[in-house]
């Protein structure tokens, strides 16, 4: 096994290095080539998917953030230096668009699971304040069904409660036994004060070569 601090320089150096755009994809035709390993980031509208991001990439605007949920609408895909490809995807559970709005990200969502070979891992992020909603069990079956591996990631870990964040972790992880396809512990992580980023760094860069 490789040693940590060895992969977490590695990660660091990874994510340090260029980010570039490349595609924002609406529709599977518009697809990149499946040229790179692609770790794939999901999650409920405003959990916090585009400021993590920008957090691993020592960047402020690469990905777009917003206080208005449902802002990203297609699949954003970012090419980290030729390591892989990392890609924002549209957030579920947002109420204020249309019933056709959101059948249509959801068809997205789940042919993009279903069909890409070269994912090889979806991070998944829960706001550690909240933990898990319906859709966010629908979403993990959906990725069971489809063989897709997923880690949880827990988010804005400065904004939750100290004492809640532990039983918050025993639930979490007693629930994701219940799910074939999920790694069996979650991570914590805040964009803000940068906790957890350095190993969230060195697990994407492992799983993206593994």
């Amino acid at each position: 096994m490789m040693d940590d601090a060895l992969l977490i320089e590695q990660g660091r150096k990874a994510f340090a290095g260029p980010c570039d755009f490349i595609a924002a994809v609406s529709q599977l035709e518009g697809l990149p080539p499946a040229t790179l390993p692609e770790i794939a980031f999901a999650g409920r509208s405003n959990v916090g998917k585009s400021s993590l991001i920008n957090a691993l990439t020592g960047r402020k605007t690469l990905a777009r953030t917003s206080d208005t949920p449902g802002r990203t609408q297609q699949l954003n895909f970012f090419d980290l230096g030729g390591h892989l490809f990392l890609v924002d995807m549209p957030g579920y559970g947002y109420a204020k668009v249309s019933k056709a709005q959101k059948n249509q990200w959801n068809y997205l969502i789940r042919d993009y699971l279903r069909g890409r070979q070269t994912l090889r891992c979806v991070l998944l992020l829960i706001d550690s304040r909240h933990g898990f909603k319906d859709s966010d069990e629908e979403i993990m079956t959906m990725m069971d069904e489809c063989a897709v591996s997923y880690r949880i990631i827990l988010t804005k870990a400065d904004k939750a409660n100290s004492g809640e964040v532990g039983p918050l972790g025993d639930t979490i992880t007693q629930t994701l036994k219940r799910h074939p396809a999920a790694f069996p512990e979650p991570v914590l992580t805040s964009a803000h004060e940068g906790v957890g980023l350095a190993e969230l760094r060195a697990l994407t860069l492992s799983v993206a070569k593994a």
